[in-house]
């Protein structure tokens, strides 16, 4: 079946197609050449008007919690924000039906419900960003439960105790390195993440906390050494996307320092750190507490090897949930409801559960929220940039439209800073930055780079052989209301939505990396597993057609290593 989208202006920087009308042809879930259909003389069979409206590629969040442990545990934490959400009803469209009322939420929606409201918004991928290995299989079935968008995972390393053990005995590292490509592969990851390196095992031994350069109490490694080994893993494993870094320090004032060594520990060797708006504080002004963004801004405009996402706080309500024990731990006493859980699996890595709201009259947050505005607005290449909310600890991702025309008005912009605390207002210059971006840094942010960060070459543009995803938004100078709900929405060349309406639910595919290692390592990985895990080691990794039935039939969608070393 041939479909034709007519007269749209296309927004795909990946071809550097900037605000071109043209046509689109679709045929067999993928967007082929115009000239192509012409000279086969076929006639399209679904003709879809354009005209006057914007075409991106389907938006893809390389940075957002929605399968595994902790998630299910902010579900759970929060019913409240389930029984009270409006959109708790059973919608009826055309000749099918879909159910919002087991599945609703806003700070920690559920799984059917995450699929509808990134479908319904033009998005069409998401990707979990801390996967433990030893409940990776949970973190699959969470993730095959959301339908429409395809998903994928990094798997949590850097705390779990046989890659600290390795580490601590100097043992080689190529050895370590084949148990990094191991665990990629046995969990079926898209990469790897540290969450505050050494740090979640340091708080079992009763450390309260871990600067970059500082030594673990029980193992003797600092957080340097855990980012050295893990990148320069990668680089040689070729995994295409970066080793993704939550790094030392998070939310503690003054950590500006700590984030720049993180980069530097990464000695020239791509990385790529994940919602850098919570480690660019200062401690300068009378609070003790300032905004550090110019210097997170510099020292990434000037390593090239650094990429970056935001983790844009907004306010109101939401659920922090995270691999940080360490912090949660801390943030327990500013916890909104009273509530809060912290748990661990098989000394693998942490989880802490700690809902939270962020309120505009407030010191702290306000800064947070100019903060994040701050470094989307000073890095100077958005290819480095991606937009995230660290859904749902800044903001559920619902609120990327908002955080869009923050981006892109400057007035509406400044109208939202004014409301804020009077000294957050005072402490920042974002009223002095001018910069707005463009429809087309849009699509970079959101779609052409976070796809290039993650090796994913048929996805995040419109390009011949690209995957049909394509959201097509109805130009309105409110940037806000434009991204809310898209005219259009296909999947795999299939409408979806309409007009911020659901017409189908289909299963999302499954991104994943299988990188090359020597096998000979799963016989030290057996010896551990039999002596300190309760899983049999036989039944560590997860298979190919087993991960097909956790994620309701979702197709596989290996991605390809690099051909040489990334470094």
């Amino acid at each position: 079946m041939i479909t034709r989208l007519r007269g749209g202006t296309l927004y795909d920087p990946a071809n550097r197609i900037d605000g071109e009308r043209r046509d689109l042809y679709i045929r067999d879930g993928r967007i082929v050449e115009q000239e192509a259909i012409h000279s086969e003389s076929i006639a399209p069979e679904r003709d879809f008007d354009a005209g006057g409206m914007v075409v991106m590629a389907g938006g893809i969040d390389l940075h957002s919690h929605i399968g595994g442990g902790k998630t299910n545990l902010s579900r759970l934490l929060l019913p409240e924000d389930h029984r009270n959400d409006p959109r708790a009803v059973c919608n009826d469209v055309g000749d099918g039906s879909y159910m919002r009322l087991p599945s609703c939420g806003v700070c920690a929606p559920g799984t059917l419900a995450t699929g509808y409201r990134y479908a319904e918004m033009g998005y069409t991928a998401a990707f979990e960003p801390a996967m433990m290995a030893s409940n990776a299989r949970h973190a699959h079935l969470e993730m095959g439960d959301t339908p429409i968008i395809d998903h994928g995972a990094y798997v949590m390393m850097g705390n779990d105790e046989l890659f600290l053990q390795m580490l601590a005995a100097q043992e080689d590292f190529e050895r370590i390195r084949d148990y990094v490509g191991w665990t990629i592969n046995a969990s079926k990851a898209l990469g790897v993440k540290v969450v505050n390196p050494g740090g979640i095992s340091a708080f079992k031994f009763n450390q309260r906390s871990l600067d970059v350069d500082e030594p673990h109490r029980h193992y003797n490694i600092t957080p340097r050494d855990v980012l050295k080994t893990l990148t320069r893993a990668l680089t040689d494993l070729r995994v295409p996307h970066p080793l993704h870094v939550h790094a030392s320090n998070l939310g503690v004032p003054g950590n500006v320092e700590s984030t720049i060594k993180t980069m530097d520990a990464a000695e020239g060797l791509p990385i790529h750190l994940t919602h850098i708006q919570f480690h660019s504080y200062g401690a300068d002004g009378p609070r003790k507490f300032s905004s550090g963004a110019r210097a997170i801004a510099e020292a990434i405009n000037s390593r090239a090897n650094v990429t970056i996402d935001v983790g844009q706080i907004m306010f109101g309500q939401t659920v922090t949930a995270s691999g940080d024990t360490m912090m949660q731990f801390k943030n327990v006493p500013l916890a909104r409801p009273r509530k809060w859980v912290l748990g661990d699996i098989e000394c693998d890595a942490g989880c802490g559960v700690v809902p939270f709201r962020y309120r505009e009259e407030s010191y702290v947050n306000a800064l947070q929220w100019i903060i994040g505005l701050e470094i989307f607005l000073l890095v100077d290449d958005p290819w480095r940039v991606s937009m995230t909310t660290d859904h749902p600890n800044g903001a559920p991702f619902t609120s990327y439209p908002h955080l869009i025309r923050l981006l892109m008005d400057k007035s509406f912009r400044d109208d939202q800073l004014a409301k804020l605390h009077a000294d957050a207002q005072a402490a920042s210059t974002l009223k002095d930055i001018t910069r707005e971006f463009s429809l087309y840094d849009i699509a970079i942010i959101t779609r052409a780079g976070p796809a290039r960060l993650l090796g994913l070459k048929d996805r995040g543009h419109l390009g011949t052989g690209a995957a049909a995803d394509i959201a097509v938004y109805r130009d309105d100078d409110n940037r806000e209301r434009m991204f809310t709900s898209p005219a259009f929405v296909f999947k795999d060349g299939e409408l979806i939505a309409r007009d911020g309406t659901l017409l189908r639910a289909p299963a999302g595919g499954i991104h994943h990396v299988r990188p090359d290692y020597d096998r000979s390592i799963e016989k030290r990985v057996r010896a551990f597993a039999e002596a300190n895990i309760a899983s049999r080691f036989e039944n560590l990794a997860i298979g190919d057609d087993e991960i097909c039935a956790c994620c309701n039939g979702g197709k596989l969608l290996p991605v390809a290593c690099f051909a040489t070393s990334a470094g």
